[in-house]
């Protein structure tokens, strides 16, 4: 096989396997993920009248996975109450801070309603706030819970409890003190403190004023009653994640934990460590995550459940501490800390310096190539705090790696203006050994040897730039500072697709062609997306048009099939793409003018345009 034939399939092999991959691990999951969101919606029916649901039973135990106050008192499919109604059915203490509000339920003293100020559900500014934790009674409750666990059988909190505050107002100022009394012997108290972003400190105590030691185990747990509707795709992971000490990053998806044998007698599936110290664990979705964070001076017992009920499917991340042993007249008492809110670069990596919790900054889904992609984000945020746009600042950051990748780029569009020079030489050794394939390679081989020629260079800017778009994809994807993030005009969120179409002349026609069953996401063919079309198809005619008619017609559709491919994908990318191909057009414009080698970009469209407004024949 020709060399130059060689390069063309593999650049071509390698770019569509990008964008076809997408296809199955981003649009496919995507309307199916949008199809089970509105069948979900469409089965849900609130009752608001409905009576106010019996407290869970407390399950205090030893160990893992016996986890306190879990099973839910409600069904997870159907809503039993409307969350403004759960939340009016006890009494509360109010959550105030810059970053979010809600309220901890004195009943059970949880964390258990919690939504974030700063975050919306949609680019419009007057769309509900994200909720990211609710009560039992709603649909899919969601929370979180401490306290103690022990051998005994009674005298512990647990989901009935009725809890005494000594304020009615948690703020980032004003920590609140809950107290219960057991009346045999011993006080519970549980000091709950937030910051200014979304960290909650809670130490819990207990003062024995009995006659009798008792042995009790601290524990921490969070709750999500009901599987979500996640968004299914391959890059990012949505489910239970913990770094748990030495045994480092655990991601374990939904269904993967249900597909885990049950213990013994049980409808628990269950993952768990021993003798963990350090880390957190917890359940994350794309943007948001709740996470304990134990101790790091601290060795627990962590688990990962999955328990089945009549009620539906409950998930729980729950760490236990050691057992302490209190005698009459001490105290003992334990501090852990709850994340609850959005996956802030900059928040949780001031968490993990500042408060020491080993590896915090994997809870955002940096992927394998964490050494490209975290650096890349880094640097898009320089850019757009200098700025204030990111989408100026990827511009900036696709010039920085033009100049970065210059050198090797220098190379390989060097070799390629060589191999254009000597064309004419290449074409004489084909026909002169048009039978004989060994003569004509090591001809050929002779001939890349004297030039000093790289017949494989050409490959290079294809082959650098994947990892890149890896990782800029990876960033725009995963990190909650692109949500919803704004370019210019019609780009309102660089996150997302570009939402204009040609198909309805970019919103002049009355119709979302987005709609249309099965090829809608193809018909959303934006500005951005025909602008990388573009681009691309101006950089193919920066070379000789290939005399093979396979090559040609292949060079001819691929910048109409990348256009269509490319507008699902997020704005910021196609900017991206687009900015980067027009880069790369100038750049071996200038590269080739240098190595005295013709630039056929004016001759290929005059070829194109004069064939196109000639006159027809006959």
């Amino acid at each position: 096989m020709r060399d130059d034939n060689k390069n063309l399939i593999l650049a071509i092999a390698l770019s569509l396997a990008i964008l076809l991959g997408w296809q199955y691990f981003y649009a496919a999951p995507e309307a199916e993920r949008q199809r089970q969101a509105a069948q979900q919606q469409q089965s849900t029916q609130v009752n608001p009248n409905a009576p106010n649901p019996p407290a869970s039973p407390s399950q205090a135990g030893g160990a893992a996975p016996t986890v306190p106050g879990t099973v839910p008192s409600t069904p997870a499919g159907p809503v039993t109450l409307s969350r403004e109604a759960a939340l009016a059915g006890s009494k509360r203490v109010a959550i105030d801070t810059p970053s979010i509000k809600g309220s901890l339920n004195l009943r059970g003293g949880r964390i258990d309603d919690v939504a974030l100020k700063n975050y919306r559900e949609t680019v419009s500014p007057n769309s509900a706030n994200i909720v990211l934790l609710s009560p039992e009674g709603t649909q899919n409750p969601y929370y979180a819970d401490f306290g103690w666990v022990g051998a005994q059988a009674g005298g512990l909190p647990n989901a009935n409890t009725e809890w005494t505050a000594d304020s009615d107002r948690l703020t980032t100022s004003a920590p609140v003190t809950l107290t219960w009394d057991n009346g045999q012997g011993l006080v519970f108290r549980r000091t709950i403190s937030v910051d200014d972003k979304f960290m909650f400190t809670v130490k819990s105590t207990v003062e024995n004023r009995g006659s009798a030691p008792v042995a009790l185990q601290p524990y921490g747990l969070v709750s999500r009653h009901g599987k979500p509707v996640t968004l299914g795709y391959y890059v990012l992971h949505e489910g239970m994640i913990g770094v748990l000490g030495e045994n480092g990053l655990q991601e374990i998806k939904y269904e993967t934990l249900d597909k885990e044998t049950p213990v013994a007698g049980t409808t628990v599936s269950q993952k768990t460590w021993d003798n963990v110290k350090g880390g957190f664990l917890g359940i994350t979705d794309k943007y948001w995550a709740a996470t304990i964070v134990p101790d790091q001076a601290m060795t627990y017992q962590g688990a990962f459940t999955s328990q089945q009920s009549q009620a539906g499917r409950t998930y729980n991340a729950f760490m236990q501490g050691a057992s302490q042993t209190i005698q009459p007249g001490a105290t003992a008492e334990a501090t852990q800390r709850f994340f609850a809110g959005a996956k802030e670069t900059a928040t949780i990596d001031a968490y993990q310096d500042n408060l020491g919790i080993k590896n915090f900054d994997l809870m955002i889904d940096w992927g394998w190539f964490y050494f490209i992609t975290k650096p890349l984000f880094k640097v898009l945020d320089f850019f757009f705090h200098l700025f204030g746009n990111f989408g100026i600042a990827i511009l900036l950051v696709t010039v920085l790696l033009k100049i970065l990748f210059f050198p090797l780029a220098n190379k390989s569009y060097a070799s390629m203006a060589k191999m254009k020079a000597v064309q004419p030489e290449m074409v004489s050794i084909r026909e002169r050994y048009a039978d004989d394939k060994m003569k004509q390679q090591q001809a050929l081989m002779e001939l890349y040897k004297k030039e000093k020629i790289n017949p494989v260079a050409g490959c290079w800017p294809v082959l650098i730039q994947i990892p890149v778009f890896f990782a800029l994809y990876k960033v725009l994807f995963v990190t909650i500072e692109m949500r919803h993030a704004p370019f210019f005009g019609w780009i309102r969120d660089l996150a997302a697709p570009d939402p204009t179409s040609i198909f309805n002349l970019f919103g002049l026609l009355p119709y979302n062609p987005g709609a249309v069953p099965m090829i809608g996401p193809f018909l959303m063919l934006g500005v951005w997306p025909i602008l990388m079309g573009i681009t691309m198809w101006l950089q193919m005619k920066m070379n000789p048009e290939p005399p093979d008619p396979v090559q040609k017609q292949v060079f001819a559709w691929m910048p109409v099939i990348f256009t269509f491919m490319l507008g699902s994908f997020p704005a910021g990318l196609v900017i991206y793409w687009a900015w980067n191909n027009l880069l790369s057009v100038l750049q071996q414009g200038f590269i080739m003018r240098k190595n005295g080698v013709k630039i056929e970009l004016w001759d290929n469209l005059r070829k194109t345009f004069s064939r196109k407004t000639s006159p027809a024949k006959g």
